[in-house]
């Protein structure tokens, strides 16, 4: 099974995506806040990112979904910024605090050619929103270069659709956050207006491009969805309005990844109902609601963070 996007390079349509993202930072847009800086003359707005992504760092990450490390492991390229500002982002050294350096295209793209001779199972694009065109114009290089395993678009699920849109034959993995489920918490805890209703148009378009992950024999995705939801204490994220809106708008085999991992990082431990972390309670009761929604696939945590399949619905590729 190969790559969509070798397809997509072959009869030239990635070009002409490269052409219109790249397009869309001139007065920039590629994300829900459009800030409308000129990033092709490298004025930031809110991601602090201008023309060149910035990178933390590229390795090789057994840490993922057990489709999405397997037994190889995923290759993973950390990007510095992110459009959204979560007040208990684990990883705010580089997201939110911005170290790392920039980097080329070209330096990007063989970034993506050494992971895929270290044999990972395929390029993992993390924190990817706000550098979507810039990917795309280091993926042409790699294509170039004998690139030919698949990406994924691993995001915190703050995206426009219609940019989703643009990515139809490109991606084939999309590993979303679903954060949460009411506007106001999102725009207080992650500085994120109007979330819910641009991560759930989203994460429809996703599904309608890559459909229920097919995962082989072997367990490893080859393309599909993967959808992530992190549980929160006092139960902010709205676990049960999210598993039911993948229930009844996408599909019950949909594959969920059930995280129970939060603790109090960057600015969480000074706000009260982020400052602990979650109660083996609310993890089990998050637990009941995915059931209880009929969501059968996916990974639930389990002591000593390990990961538990919950479903044996395994898709031929």
């Amino acid at each position: 099974m190969h790559p969509s996007y070798l397809k997509s390079f072959q009869n030239g349509s990635l070009d002409k995506i490269i052409e219109k993202t790249f397009k869309l930072l001139e007065s920039c847009s590629i994300c829900p806040r459009r800030c409308g800086v000129n990033r092709l003359k490298n004025e930031k707005g809110f991601c602090k990112t201008g023309l060149k992504p910035m990178v933390y760092s590229y390795m090789t990450h057994r840490g993922e979904e057990p489709a999405i490390s397997g037994t190889q492991g995923s290759g993973t390229i950390f990007f510095s910024h992110c459009n959204m500002a979560c007040v208990y982002c684990q990883n705010y050294e580089f997201s939110q605090e911005g170290k790392g350096r920039e980097v080329g295209l070209k330096e990007l793209a063989r970034f993506m050619l050494e992971l895929q001779r270290l044999n990972c199972h395929n390029i993992n694009l993390v924190t990817s929103t706000h550098v979507m065109p810039q990917i795309l114009g280091a993926l042409k290089i790699a294509i170039e270069g004998g690139l030919k395993i698949p990406l994924v678009y691993n995001t915190g699920g703050y995206e426009l659709p219609q940019i989703i849109k643009l990515l139809d034959g490109i991606i084939d993995i999309y590993l979303p956050d679903m954060r949460y489920a009411d506007e106001e918490q999102a725009n207080k805890y992650s500085h994120a207006p109007d979330y819910r209703k641009h991560n759930q148009e989203s994460v429809k378009q996703m599904q309608s491009q890559v459909g229920v992950a097919k995962i082989d024999e072997e367990g490893i995705i080859k393309r599909g969805l993967i959808i992530r939801h992190l549980v929160l204490p006092y139960n902010i994220a709205g676990t049960e309005k999210i598993m039911e809106f993948i229930a009844q708008n996408l599909s019950k085999e949909t594959y969920v990844s059930l995280m129970s991992q939060y603790h109090p990082c960057y600015k969480a431990a000074g706000i009260e109902d982020l400052s602990r972390r979650i109660t083996y309670e609310e993890y089990e009761s998050a637990q009941t609601v995915l059931e209880k929604a009929g969501l059968y696939n996916g990974w639930i945590q389990e002591s000593g963070g390990l990961k538990r399949f919950l479903g044996t619905n395994i898709k031929s590729v």
